[in-house]
């Protein structure tokens, strides 16, 4: 990319879209251009054509997407499935119609099956059943990368797809019902300390094992495959580290402060017992992440302090 090239960032004022721009940035980059949802609806396909046309874009970053942790993946699973599947056939079939240069698409590791063997390589897609409580998500991020991967191969469109593993940082979602689990738990103990309460509830047992990477590494690490990775292969970013809920839990405890207990609600669902990245692939690249989590998870609750209403 071209400090002056014309990147349209979709997906701007969200978790992984607001880093990617802050990332660019930073980089010097200076022709960024973006539309909140009021101003470009993604699910309309027509808008969607008529703004490529206006725009011409030369670089596009897909980060647009609806998204959810285990609670709202599992309630509302149609408007899952069917709002990502609009957003990324719009925007991936007007960046082909308008020969845009670039494309990176960006899904999540919940494509994996459940059962995957671990550290979870990029070839281990569609090898076994899918985690039901995502399910629905997780097929339209398959299906996005699949039509990344299959415009390359027809068109020789330059549309390349990356898999983040669970990701938080800033901008992030904290809304009890909704969000995932890290950013979930920083605002679970941030009340539970306000309100002097003797224990938090955490969903599950605590066992299930998971893998986080603060959002302005994976803004990096997406720059940096834009600008050097054209393979029709999708690649992994994570950290190859991984905790367990309940260290997690008891780390941001610590952050936060909260001096009660900890209980575990194991009628609750866990999800996949164990979600880690093979990151081989990345850091033979040249990649590598910066952040440490503990680190991170302050940054975080930082965030959240000074932004969030009700904080």
């Amino acid at each position: 990319m071209d400090k002056h090239s014309k990147i349209y960032v979709a997906g701007h004022r969200g978790l992984v879209g607001s880093a990617i721009v802050r990332n660019l940035i930073d980089k010097g980059y200076s022709n960024i251009i973006h539309r909140t949802h009021e101003e470009l609806d993604l699910l309309d396909q027509k808008a969607v054509k008529d703004f490529f046309i206006e725009e011409s874009p030369d670089y596009v970053f897909l980060a647009a997407a609806k998204v959810g942790g285990i609670y709202a993946n599992n309630t509302y699973p149609a408007e899952f499935i069917y709002e990502n599947l609009m957003i990324q056939n719009n925007v991936i079939k007007a960046a082909h119609d308008c020969k845009v240069k670039k494309l990176l698409f960006l899904g999540s590791t919940c494509i994996y099956p459940k059962m995957c063997p671990q550290p979870i390589k990029e070839e281990y897609l569609l090898s076994g059943y899918l985690e039901p409580t995502n399910e629905a998500y997780a097929i339209a991020k398959i299906s996005g990368l699949e039509m990344c991967k299959f415009f390359k191969r027809q068109y020789g469109d330059n549309f390349i797809s990356c898999m983040p593993t669970n990701l938080y940082g800033p901008r992030d979602n904290f809304d009890l019902n909704n969000s995932h689990v890290l950013p979930a738990l920083i605002r679970k103990f941030h009340e539970a300390k306000r309100s002097n309460s003797d224990f938090v509830e955490v969903w599950g047992s605590g066992k299930p094992l998971r893998e986080f990477l603060y959002v302005d590494d994976m803004a990096d690490a997406c720059i940096f495959l834009m600008e050097n990775y054209n393979e029709e292969q999708h690649v992994n970013i994570g950290t190859g580290e991984e905790i367990s809920i309940g260290d997690l839990s008891k780390l941001i405890k610590r952050t936060t402060g909260f001096q009660g207990n900890i209980k575990f609600d194991s009628t609750k669902p866990d999800g996949t017992p164990r979600k880690l990245t093979d990151v081989t692939k990345l850091h033979n690249l040249g990649w590598h992440h910066k952040v440490s989590l503990e680190e991170g998870i302050r940054m975080s609750y930082e965030w959240f302090l000074e932004n969030y209403i009700g904080s």
